[in-house]
């Protein structure tokens, strides 16, 4: 029986980069064998096992054979004749097919096993699947541009994309349910660069399989004066990554994703212009977060964002009275922080544009100056005023904050 750490751990190892955590594989075992050591076996699918001081976790090395379509249609061998390089070679990607021996004290001892070429890809800055079993999981696809969005100077070599095109014309992504789906776009918008994930996804057909809405949105042309770079994928992934620059949060990144799908239809005739995307933004956006299952909270904001960001961008010449009813139409008095987060994804839009990169954003801090006046206001104390006739609390509180906003704005 030998342990050997694998994958992640040791490709971080060889950049010189923090792992945080560990993947094991035992080769030489058995099931039965795992137990008696200790270990407390966990997998469903395959036997993984807890280790008994540590709780980290063990796979035994297995061999796997695709029986239907989808990332779950896997038959797997874990006997204790499967070898190292067997258990290697149905990895997804080169870099993530090294391993190294791990002695009795958890540390790792002796050479790189590296049976696939993982060092010379590292060093190449390449992506390059392993065995054509890759082509048995579309989940793969997933997870190689996510990497993309991690190491985003490295590139998917033509032999790996062409595999995934070919997957893609398969209907393999099809066969991918919601929830791993999102699983892997959310972990990739967390990423360095997260527009390299859409340019993998892209380039390979997936992303038109996977988000359409989206899709369609490269080689649409806006107005040059508002947005130098005219195209409008290029504008969205530029505000994905500012968005990625200065840490934002997943439910931001996910709005400065999904903020423009409108403009992908757009009726030809009155392009370079988008009429009315604001609200085509918000009934595609609804179709993609059911499709998706995306959680709440980045629906939410993300909905927040697509209906409201033009109003936001022009409330420099709002008055108190529309100030006021843009906060209460983003329901900012009652969720402040999910404003506060609507008007960094805003930032990120207008910043998100050739040459815009370094201006100014002041929308923002006038308008949490006049959520901080409108909040002021005592609604229970209007409420107890108007005992005698309730119907006219909700136009009095409202015209009680929009006295509060023109006297802190100091507007009309």
């Amino acid at each position: 029986m030998q342990v050997y750490a694998v994958g992640g751990a040791i490709r971080d190892e060889l950049l010189g980069k923090p792992s945080q955590d560990r993947d094991y594989v035992v080769v030489g075992a058995t099931p039965d064998e795992m137990e008696r050591l200790g270990y407390k076996p966990v997998g469903k699918d395959f036997p993984v096992f807890l280790h008994p001081q540590t709780r980290a976790e063990y796979a035994l090395a297995r061999t796997e054979r695709k029986t239907a379509v989808g990332y779950k249609g896997f038959a797997f061998y874990c006997g204790a004749d499967v070898t190292l390089e067997d258990d290697l070679v149905r990895r997804d990607l080169t870099i993530n097919a090294m391993a190294r021996a791990v002695d009795a004290e958890g540390n790792l001892v002796g050479p790189v096993v590296d049976p696939y070429g993982g060092q010379r890809d590292l060093a190449a800055r390449q992506f390059r699947h392993v065995s054509d079993a890759f082509a048995e999981d579309p989940v793969r696809i997933l997870r190689a541009a996510r990497f993309a969005a991690r190491f985003h100077d490295f590139t998917v070599v033509p032999e790996t994309v062409a595999l995934m095109r070919a997957m893609v014309e398969a209907g393999e992504v099809d066969a991918l349910v919601p929830e791993r789906v999102w699983q892997e776009l959310a972990r990739g918008l967390m990423e360095a660069r997260p527009s390299r994930m859409f340019d993998v996804l892209r380039e390979c057909g997936a992303l038109a399989r996977l988000m359409p809405e989206l899709d369609r949105l490269w080689g649409v042309p806006q107005r040059a004066d508002y947005h130098p770079e005219v195209d409008t994928g290029v504008h969205v992934m530029m505000v994905l990554d500012y968005a990625a620059s200065i840490g934002a949060s997943l439910p931001v990144r996910f709005a400065a994703l999904v903020h423009d799908l409108g403009k992908g239809t757009t009726p030809a005739d009155i392009l370079p212009r988008h009429l009315g995307h604001e609200e085509r933004s918000v009934t595609l956006l609804e179709q993609v977060c059911k499709r998706l299952r995306v959680p709440n909270e980045c629906r939410e904001l993300a909905l927040v964002v697509a209906r409201e960001h033009g109003n936001i961008h022009r409330s420099l010449e709002f008055g108190a009275a529309a100030v006021t009813r843009l906060l209460e139409r983003c329901d900012a008095l009652r969720k402040p922080e999910r404003f506060a987060e609507a008007l960094r994804a805003c930032e990120a839009d207008a910043r998100g544009r050739l040459g815009f990169e370094d201006r100014d954003y002041p929308q923002s801090a006038r308008l949490l100056d006049a959520l901080d006046a409108a909040a002021s206001i005592d609604a229970g104390a209007i409420a107890r005023e108007c005992a005698d006739d309730v119907s006219q609390i909700k136009s009095r509180v409202h015209a009680a904050r929009v006295a509060a906003v023109a006297e802190r704005l100091g507007v009309a």
